[in-house]
């Protein structure tokens, strides 16, 4: 494998980091895939490593009681596949997961050294669909449905953010390189101000393309902020009373 140093673009990121201004009233907050088919060790079907698990959960938890707490909304997306007749699993169409289904060694499929279960992943109905406790609360908005890494596709999301009247995504969730990265994207091709909370994401795949994917978000398409800095950027648009208390 090619080794590339990566380049150094912190100036030009710390420059958008400062000019960046966020609108409570237009700020809406989407959690993906935070259930336990990813981060719940004891029965996921696609595990990040505890240590990610951990964080993430624990960071989350933080950031979400924040946004409520403010009056942000908070968008669950999570897949969830169906058992077609004759098919299986709705992710068995995909020639990729097909291929990976073939590699007899659960261990060395798509996370590696941990145990994954390609087609049988989130099936309707399973636990693994069950979203984190410590990150759901009853005011939360859920779409249950998700089909692709995409968080648009085939989902309403587009619809309920127009409907809660934001103009920004936050972005947390799993995995940092697949459905962040793709959502990350389509919020961007979709004229929405992106920004992902880095405390708040990880990836089953490695930290190799957990870091890729934080520098083609910050350097490509919107903006990467750690906790303290998306709170900060929030606290400094809200009115003196609400931020007081």
């Amino acid at each position: 494998m090619k080794t590339v140093e990566v380049v150094d673009r912190s100036p030009m990121i710390d420059k958008l980091n400062d000019m960046l201004e966020l609108d409570p009233a237009r700020t809406a907050i989407v959690a993906i895939d935070m259930h336990r088919g990813h981060l719940d060790p004891e029965v996921a079907t696609m595990p990040c490593s505890p240590a990610v698990c951990d964080s993430v959960i624990a960071n989350t938890e933080r950031l979400l009681a924040f946004c409520r707490g403010n009056g942000l909304p908070v968008i669950h997306v999570v897949v969830v596949n169906r058992d077609i007749r004759g098919v299986g699993s709705e992710a068995s169409i995909r020639p990729f997961f097909q291929y990976m289904n073939r590699i007899k060694e659960e261990t060395d499929r798509l996370a590696p050294g941990r145990r994954t279960t390609v087609i049988g992943h989130n099936m309707e109905g399973s636990v693994q669909t069950e979203i984190m406790p410590r990150l759901y609360d009853e005011s939360d908005y859920v779409i249950d449905y998700k089909k692709r890494q995409d968080c648009f596709i085939g989902t309403d999301l587009e619809l309920l953010l127009q409907t809660v009247g934001a103009d920004t995504v936050v972005i947390v969730g799993i995995n940092t390189n697949t459905c962040v990265l793709n959502t990350a994207f389509t919020s961007a091709n979709k004229n929405y101000k992106v920004v992902v909370v880095s405390d708040c994401v990880g990836t089953m795949y490695g930290d190799d393309l957990h870091e890729f994917a934080l520098q083609n978000i910050s350097r490509c398409l919107g903006w990467v902020l750690t906790i303290d800095e998306f709170e900060g950027k929030v606290s400094a648009s809200l009115p003196e009373r609400v931020a007081a208390s």
